[in-house]
């Protein structure tokens, strides 16, 4: 097993390089050796510093987060990360940490614990532990203060963005910023002979105890509305201001307790979840190595299909742009432009990087053009079946041999689509979610034919346009919307039922659902809804009612946010306002059918839509349609606006007890029919 820590002497400067592929992780065998290298430097008479640094692309990018769910599970003993940290600081001789790309997390506090900090233009500084439900546990929250001062460290550490740079030296957290190499610029200064300068000394940049209760309040009603609910920004918060209240060891104790509680937590439980199964997701077993892909073509430029080209140009890949419609063409080409010049204007990139990305986008006179020298081709048409079938008949003639044939369809079945070309082997879904360039997700869907070095491609190609792919089986909706569907089909059955739209909406998302369910139909539009629950209906999707109320917002020109009426009544500015007409033509519907009223609690809103919801994603289990059960958190969590904290729908519904699940659906089975027969995996 090759040595995490290595050693190397400049003279009278010792050299320690981390090295702990891929991302220098801080297990317990690093932190072990890295403090015992640290401490034989001290005790070494021909040494006069140490400079610090992590092998490869990065300095440390956090700590081994495996280790987490096991300490909170028992199942190993607490790491003392603050001692580790302790036992750096604490050397008599001059250490200065030489960082080159990302210091975050356990990284920045090790950073921290040196007594200088010199780093690479390109390198990175943070503290994004809440983004796992934790606070900084390595005395991050005591140091960070001290060196960037109590605002910007609340700023760090309750929100978890990293800093550039530029910005950590403005900040005081970097000493120097250097274009070369900073190993060779740390043990320059090494030889200038620098004083020891322990963080845990300075004071200059503390605040006084009221000054830093007074930003603790700022940073907390910040977190609520942009973290609501949230535990751990909080935490940090408190962390970060014991800081200035209280000295340092003390501050030290206060981290590890509000650590431990945040460790212990189902937030972090779930948060930590999610993390391992995004990266479990991109793979799947027994699949061939990757075709590569070097040139791709989009067919289709609205709004998806303008987005995907996006996608490929941020990545670096050349795409050709057809439309049937010239005329679409130039406005999905304006629109690119238009995405680029805010960019630029936001300072998310140089006018060089914007023209260099516009420029691998290149519109095609005629779909032949587009696709004859293109690796990969994304279809991005209207939703409808024959439309697609009559592209792909002509992408079939004119893409090369081994070209991946993609669609971009939310709902419609792959070998369908698939059978109007002679090569079924290279035709699956890449359904990616609008607005493509910012939504991580993509489902990778293969049909019955699609070969798995097609699905191989696919799930590379996903991951270098920097998405999370999730593998899905070719059904209808395949994963996110397939459950999606009997979720809302409960909502607008409550609403029937005697529900207030507002109420309903108001009971999901104060759970923490981004948006409501019946919300997110005015959204997308009555009339893709009614589209999606016809395709359905003639797929044979089970247990979903023939009609519903909300098949009627359509011809009533309800069709939600774009018609300024769905659910609710919309003013200019698109803001929702309940509407007394619709809770007339609603209450006219039930009326008419005999659907008896009833009042409805926020818990019953809640466990009908959940569980109906966490009842389909068992179903797609039972039938192959995905891989894993943390396949479909990462679908909601990514697609669907499931709240992360809550671990997606699977893990959730885990965490309340199989056998409690069964038992309630098994009610409802009792009381409302098979819309709620249990799936076998909760058995």
């Amino acid at each position: 097993m090759p040595e995490a820590v290595k050693e190397a002497r400049r003279g009278n400067v010792l050299v320690l390089t981390i090295d702990n592929p891929p991302v220098n992780a801080l297990s317990v065998e690093v932190l072990d050796a890295l403090a015992a290298a640290v401490e034989r430097a001290a005790a070494d008479s021909a040494v006069e510093a140490v400079v610090l640094t992590g092998a490869g692309k990065n300095f440390i990018a956090g700590a081994d987060i495996s280790l987490f769910p096991r300490i909170a599970a028992g199942e190993m003993p607490p790491v003392p990360w603050q001692q580790y940290m302790n036992r750096i600081e604490n050397c008599p001789k001059p250490v200065i940490a030489a960082i080159q790309g990302a210091a975050l997390g356990g990284g920045l506090e090790t950073a921290m614990a040196c007594h200088w900090r010199i780093a690479a233009r390109t390198a990175q500084a943070g503290q994004p532990e809440v983004k796992l439900g934790l606070i900084p546990g390595a005395g991050g929250t005591q140091r960070l203060p001290r060196l960037a001062g109590v605002e910007k460290a609340m700023e760090m550490c309750s929100y978890g963005d990293p800093l550039d740079a530029a910005e950590a030296l403005a900040a005081g957290i970097f000493d120097q910023v250097v274009d070369g190499d900073p190993v060779e610029a740390a043990v320059q200064f090494a030889l200038t002979g620098p004083a020891v300068r322990r963080t845990r000394d300075l004071q200059d940049r503390l605040c006084a105890p009221e000054q830093a209760e007074s930003l603790a309040e700022v940073f907390r009603q910040g977190v609520h509305r942009r973290m609501p609910h949230q535990k751990a920004p909080e935490a940090a918060i408190e962390a970060v201001a014991a800081a200035a209240r209280l000295p340092f060891e003390e501050g030290l104790a206060a981290e590890r307790r509000l650590f431990e509680q945040c460790l212990r937590g189902e937030q972090s439980r779930a948060l930590i979840h999610v993390f391992f199964a995004e990266r479990a997701a991109a793979k799947a077993a027994g699949l061939p190595a990757p075709r590569p892909v070097g040139r791709a073509a989009v067919i289709g430029a609205g709004t998806m299909g303008a987005g995907i080209a996006v996608c490929f140009a941020n990545a670096g890949i050349p795409v050709m742009l057809y439309d049937a419609s010239p005329e679409a063409l130039e406005r999905g080409l304006a629109g690119i432009r238009k995405q680029y010049e805010a960019a630029v204007k936001k300072g998310r990139m140089d006018e060089a990087e914007a023209a260099r990305r516009m420029e691998r986008i290149r519109p095609a006179e005629g779909l032949a053009e587009a696709a004859a020298e293109a690796d990969a081709i994304v279809e991005a048409v209207f939703e409808d079946p024959e439309v697609k079938r009559e592209v792909f008949c002509e992408l079939d003639a004119a893409a090369r041999p081994g070209a991946l044939l993609a669609t971009n369809t939310s709902t419609l079945d792959i070998d369908e689509i698939a059978a109007a070309t002679k090569r079924p082997e290279s035709v699956l879904g890449l359904h990616f979610f609008s607005p493509a360039p910012v939504m991580k997700l993509v489902e990778v869907v293969r049909g019955r034919a699609t070969a798995p070095e097609a699905a191989a491609t696919a799930l590379e190609l996903a991951r270098r346009l920097k998405k999370i792919p999730v593998l899905a089986g070719n059904c209808f909706g395949f994963i996110g919307n397939r459950m999606f569907l009997p979720y809302r089909t409960q909502a607008v059955a409550i609403a029937e039922q005697g529900g207030a739209p507002e109420e309903i909406d108001a009971a999901l998302t104060g759970w923490g659902m981004a948006m409501g369910p019946l919300a997110v139909g005015d959204l997308v539009g009555h009339d893709v809804w009614l589209m999606i629950r016809r395709e359905a209906l003639r797929r044979g999707v089970p247990h979903i009612p023939v009609s519903a109320f909300e098949d009627e917002l359509p011809r009533l020109g309800r069709l939600g946010q774009k018609s300024g009426s769905g659910w609710y009544r919309y003013d200019e500015n698109r803001r929702p306002q309940p509407d007394p007409e619709l809770i007339r033509l609603l209450r006219e519907y039930a009326a008419a059918r005999g659907i008896e009223q009833r009042p409805w609690t926020v818990e019953q809103i809640r466990e009908r839509t959940l569980l109906a919801l966490v009842n389909e994603g068992a179903r797609i289990l039972d039938e192959g349609m995905a891989e894993r059960a943390s396949d479909i958190d990462v679908v909601f969590v990514h697609g669907f606006g499931f709240p992360a904290w809550r671990g997606g729908p699977m893990h959730w519904a885990e965490a309340q007890g199989k056998a409690r699940v069964l038992a309630r659906l098994e009610a409802l089975y009792d009381e409302d029919g098979p819309f709620w027969k249990p799936a076998a995996w909760w058995r």
